[in-house]
């Protein structure tokens, strides 16, 4: 074929294409262009036409390509450049339209691109055209330099203002909302669609009201408020078809999809996005249709039909490539990449989100840059990678930041915690997950609060504060109830019932997880209704009923089969494993632990390969098999290594302790208890300050320091043993002391070796370690000898459950038979009446029986037998000082009964102390730092305003222990404050200049929280807590300097009891700074009270020692005819120093 044959045909072609045009068939159009140029590549009518075909079919991009094709032969082609602009323009709408969902990211032309057409603005901003500076804006949006469009769209509103033009005007409200959107500052975007909106409204233009109701219906999802977003998308849709927009329209019906879709309402999401697709088709609209087949991904892939979502995704993705959308193409990559990793192939899922990185970065997309790296951060994360994850969740909050999208720093700040939590640092995830809360509040994100504050309730789970983490759970449940979020609903659901499943209510945990399923059905959400399943048989499996906890985990087996979630499938192998070890099913449940691993292996889940390997080794280890065992746990330890886990690494080193002991190699033993015990601790270093949280958290490693000491026993190892026994208690309450009396340098007067530690402890010593039905007992003799004795529990406790839980049953059984709480008449002291009910104990009102005195002196005696007997002859003198363990605290020593039935009180002055480091550090404390003088005395403060908010008074007014203060200050020559006077604002203005405190007010035996007198300049008319209420942080901050603390509140000596101790009144304020306690472990008769405390005080201002006072006040009343009964002088304990006061300084 000639030139000139080609150059007819190119016009006949050309000609073709104007005709096709003239009728509507934009496709045909641009196919005729295309042939045209492929003709003559110089054909300027014909790039004219192709450019023209592009912007009304709404492929800007491609229309830039054909405008530069153009512009490169003639530059200053007035079409031409008017096309060009159109088209950036439009890609800026098209972001607009596709950014609220955050698995898409929105078309922009590459960087160099973009600099040609702001070049070119710039040269008709300085000829003050207004619309000139909106198209900079737009430009500047498409860099995503959003801060920089602000400033143009502003320029053009100001000159369109002056002017008056308001179609104008409306246009820079609209395109001011975009950039404030592309902050993330969805409010202030919403602020600026309304005033778009309006003036639509007031000049007539249907198709821009259209337009805006559609923008504040994309403003609205991204704030979470998903119903009133579907309000507008309805008006977008009606207005659309009112005026025959058929692109609105479709662009409605998709936005419709999305926000269903947000709901968890997936099949109506489908729904609207097959209408979508509908309407595109018919338009030609090839970016709408690839569009919606991404959308239709996205939904199926929540339905968990993985399958079908690979479909729809190879299909938006094999029409971005046929239109040249490279922007298209890597969100596609992207929705590829998600579909993978729900199907649990993340090697897979990497590949395509290592594509979908690749594209957005050749088109400078810095939206879609920042999503690639969110998406290879959860990736990386589920591998079990955490470094590499953090890595990448680094680099998108970095990129969110840089453009200012508050929405994306949120959500990263929000995975960031997420790594953290699973590398067992909870202090830096809530602080993360704190900062991803902050900001959605800051820019009214609803949904993005509730999922804040659902992870900070799991974090919090973890740290074993499940009262906080259930708060944060029912916040999440509110919000997604709220802005009737199904999924969020029902997760939070699934939340509430792990975290009471942890607490033991088990009934209510089974009722959270059925909400949970019944949600997922109904949305049909076969991810939740196998997760639901999953948490349902692990609740079954706590009750012990393994059947049904296994019947459960099948039908979780069964979903995660069903959709291909192979990540799913192994986790529950596992739970499959577990329960069918606890049955005895042993090749049963090698055999899924097996499968387990596989999986795990297979698609890379490398934090799922240890833990597989680690329950592996536990059924081995259970039958003996010792040598597989070992394998096993080694394999986890590599692993956890590997990838960096200190929490799984120090869990491995715990699980091979047992093993090398049970094979005999204790010094190998050793060395994996000390190792899995120097990881808690830089874990437990971690919380800092936060005193909760270490308590808690030390439960989760009791095993490794209770192995470590009962290695070093059988190795004959006494002292070393004591010493590891030692480090492992009250480790919370060492670190508050040192803050206290060392200022937080851990050194007080001297090093923290072990030999300092011993040297600090006085004769007469007795350490109590309890492991399984084994009571261990060390006594530290004159000389600091050291010696170990140990017993067995007896009959009158089981040995079934373990020594801890059976002595704690035990002893709420002495109680019982000691007839604590028995038609007593007392004062209720107790704050805990404002939360929770009173304990069994205290509900008890056994009446009187004859055969009371037997059981008594029963208990008596065995608890006698138990952990004093055995070292009764190592134990000189009338001092003794206990370091109880665990419900040991709750036992009491003064009533103990030997063989001859003498009271232990008769022969010693006892005392309780948490930790030998914790006399250490009290001996070590400097001389001046308590103070030796004075004394402030609180009873019944006016707690007559502390109401509910139905105005009904909570707490009583305390006669007897105003009655209590002021016969002590009789006594001391003191006046205590009482009433009206006793208010919180006195009592701290006072605490830090005495050395003696005496509370006879409402408190709390957990918290160490005590009710004194509302602040009467407070704000509100009903007090708050924080009127009324001291806490132990409060004492904390003005220093508390006594010798002596005495909390005459009822069963101020008892708490919970966890591994670091009992967990209660008397220890805050021990760890507030006092040098000792006096307590009482249940509530006394008034009368019996005014008693103990008149003979306690008369010997204290006597200048006797504390021990010494509280021996006699106790003799006091046995020996009276109307006190003699045990639960009357037994109560009361001295724990910390032996102090003696002098009230004539």
């Amino acid at each position: 074929m000639n030139c000139n044959e080609k150059e007819l045909k190119a016009k006949l072609h050309n000609n073709r294409a104007i005709a096709h045009f003239k009728l509507g068939n934009h496709e045909n159009s641009l196919r005729d262009a295309e042939a045209a140029i492929e003709l003559n590549p110089t054909f300027l009518k014909a790039i004219v036409r192709g450019a023209t075909a592009c912007v009304e079919l709404k492929r800007f991009i491609e229309g830039i390509t054909w405008c530069d094709k153009g512009l490169a032969i003639d530059n200053s082609h007035r079409i031409l450049l008017s096309l060009r602009l159109q088209s950036v323009e439009g890609v800026g709408d098209k972001s607009m339209e596709e950014k609220d969902n955050n698995i898409y990211d929105h078309g922009v032309p590459s960087s160099g691109d973009v600099q040609k057409v702001i070049d070119l603005y710039s040269w008709g901003a300085k000829h003050g055209e207004g619309n000139t500076y909106g198209n900079l804006g737009n430009a500047y949006h498409s860099l995503s330099d959003f801060k920089k469009a602000i400033e143009y769209h502003n320029l053009h509103l100001n000159i369109d203002k002056k002017v008056g033009d308001k179609p104008g005007e409306g246009k820079a409200y609209g395109n001011l909302g975009n950039a404030n959107y592309g902050l993330g500052d969805f409010k202030k975007a919403i602020e600026f669609y309304n005033l778009n909106l309006e003036i639509a409204k007031e000049i007539g233009d249907k198709h821009g009201e259209g337009k805006a109701y559609g923008t504040l219906g994309i403003a609205y999802h991204s704030l979470g408020d998903f119903k009133k977003a579907i309000e507008y998308h309805n008006l977008h849709l009606k207005k659309a078809k009112e005026v025959g927009n058929k692109h609105g329209e479709s662009n409605a019906y998709g936005n419709l999809g999305i926000a269903y879709d947000s709901l968890g309402d997936f099949k109506k999401a489908i729904e609207f996005y097959n209408l979508h697709l509908e309407i595109a088709k018919e338009i030609g609209d090839k970016h709408g249709e690839g569009k919606t087949y991404g959308n239709l991904g996205i939904a199926y892939d929540r339905l968990c039909e993985f399958k079908i979502a690979i479909e729809c995704h190879n299909l938006d993705l094999k029409i971005a490539i046929e239109v040249g959308d490279k922007h298209r193409g890597g969100s596609a990559y992207g929705n590829l990449g998600i579909a993978y990793y729900n199907l649990g192939d993340i090697k897979k899922a990497i590949e395509y989100h290592n594509l979908h990185l690749k594209t957005v970065k050749e088109v400078g997309n810095k939206h879609g840059e920042s999503t690639a790296y969110c998406n290879l951060g959860n990736a990386n994360y589920r591998l079990g990678d955490f470094k590499k994850a953090i890595e990448y969740h680094s680099l998108h909050l970095k990129m969110d930041k840089k453009v200012g999208d508050k929405h994306g720093e949120g959500k990263a700040y929000g995975n960031l915690g997420n790594v953290y939590h699973s590398l067992g640092d909870f202090k830096k995830a809530i602080e993360y997950h704190n900062l991803h809360l902050e900001i959605a509040k800051e820019i009214g994100n609803k949904h993005g609060e509730g999922n804040a504050s659902g992870n900070l309730g799991i974090a919090y789970d973890s740290l074993g504060d499940f009262k906080k983490a259930i708060e944060y759970h029912n916040l999440h449940l509110k919000i997604a109830k709220e802005v009737r979020d199904k999924h969020g609903e029902g997760k939070a659901f699934g939340n509430l019932g792990i975290a009471y499943g942890k607490l033991g209510d088990f009934k209510k945990a089974i009722e959270y997880h059925n909400l949970h399923l019944k949600i997922a059905k109904e949305v049909g959400d076969k991810h939740g209704e196998g997760k639901a399943y999953c948490n349902l048989g692990i609740a079954y499996h706590s009750l012990g009923d393994f059947k049904k906890a296994i019947e459960y985990y099948n039908l979780d087996l069964k979903i995660a089969k069903e959709v291909g979630d192979k990540h799913g499938e192994g986790k529950t192998y596992g739970n499959l494993g577990i329960a069918y070890d606890r049955l005895g099913e042993i090749k049963k449940a090698i055999e899924c632990h097996n499968l387990d691993l596989k999986i795990a292996i297979e698609v890379g889940d490398k934090h799922g390969e240890g833990g597989a390997y680690g329950n592996v080794g536990n059924v081995y280890r259970t039958q003996g098999d010792l040598i597989k065992a070992n394998k096993s746990f080694k394999l986890m330890l590599k692993i956890a290594k590997e990838v960096e886990d200190k929490s799984l690494e120090a869990m491995a080193h715990c699980s091979l302790g047992p093993v090398f002991e049970l094979q005999g190699r204790l010094p190998k033993a050793v060395e994996s208890y000390r190792a899995s015990i120097t990881l808690f601790n830089s874990l437990r270093i971690l919380l800092k300050s936060k005193d909760e949280w270490k308590v808690n958290f030390r439960n989760q490693y009791q095993m490794a320091y209770t192995g470590l000491w009962r290695v070093l026993v059988k190795q004959g190892n006494i002292d070393e043993a004591l010493l590891a026994a030692d480090k492992g208690r009250a480790q919370a309450l060492t670190d508050l002391m040192e803050s206290r009396f060392c200022g937080g340098t851990s050194q007080c007067k001297g090093s923290d070796e072990d030999l300092v530690v011993l040297k600090n402890v006085p004769s007469n010593t007795v350490f109590q370690a309890m492991d399984r039905a084994d009571v261990n007992l060390w006594v530290v003799s004159e000389g600091k000898q050291v010696q170990l004795r140990q017993s067995k529990l007896n009959g009158s406790v089981s040995e079934n459950s373990g020594a801890s839980q059976s002595f704690e049953s035990f002893m709420l059984g002495v109680y019982t038979q000691l007839g604590v709480r028995s038609n007593v008449r007392c004062e209720n002291r107790s704050l805990d009446a404002l939360s929770e009910d009173r304990s069994k104990v205290d509900q008890e009102t056994k009446e009187d029986n004859p055969q009371a005195s037997i059981q008594q002196n029963k208990c008596l005696s065995t608890l006698y037998n138990t952990v004093m007997k055995p070292v009764a002859d190592l134990v000189q003198g009338d001092e003794l000082l206990i370091i109880p363990d665990g419900p040991l605290w709750l036992a009491p020593y003064a009533a103990f009964k030997d063989g001859n039935s003498k009271y232990l009180c008769e022969s010693f002055r006892i005392r309780l102390a948490p930790s030998l480091t914790s006399l250490r550090l009290i001996a070590d404390c400097p001389d001046d730092y308590h103070k030796s003088s004075g004394a402030l005395l609180v009873g019944d403060p006016w707690v007559a305003e502390v109401t509910n908010s139905q105005g009904e008074k909570l707490l009583e007014q305390l006669p007897c222990a105003k009655e209590e203060v002021e016969m002590i200050g009789k006594i001391l020559n003191i006046t205590p404050i009482t009433g009206r006077e006793a208010t919180k604002r006195e009592v701290l203005k006072r605490l830090s200049s005495v050395s003696l405190v005496h509370f006879a007010a409402h408190g709390c035996m957990e918290t160490g929280e005590i009710a004194l007198t509302p602040d009467p300049d407070r704000i509100s008319t009903v007090p708050t807590e924080e009127d009324y209420i001291l806490t132990i942080g409060d004492v904390m901050n003005v220093q508390l300097r006594a010798k002596l603390v005495v909390l005459s509140c009822c069963y101020s000596g008892r708490g919970e009891i966890k591994a670091e101790g009992v967990v209660g009144i008397a220890r805050a304020f021990m760890g507030a700074g006092a040098r000792s306690v006096v307590v009482s472990l249940w509530a006394v008769e008034d009368k019996v009270t005014l008693e103990f405390m008149k003979c306690f005080y008369q010997h204290l201002a006597e200048g006797k020692p504390a021990s010494k006072s509280l021996n006699l006040a106790m003799k006091n009343l046995r020996e009276s005819d109307e006190f003699r009964d045990i639960k009357y002088w037994a109560p009361f304990l001295l724990i910390g120093d032996d102090v003696s006061l002098d009230f004539m300084a």
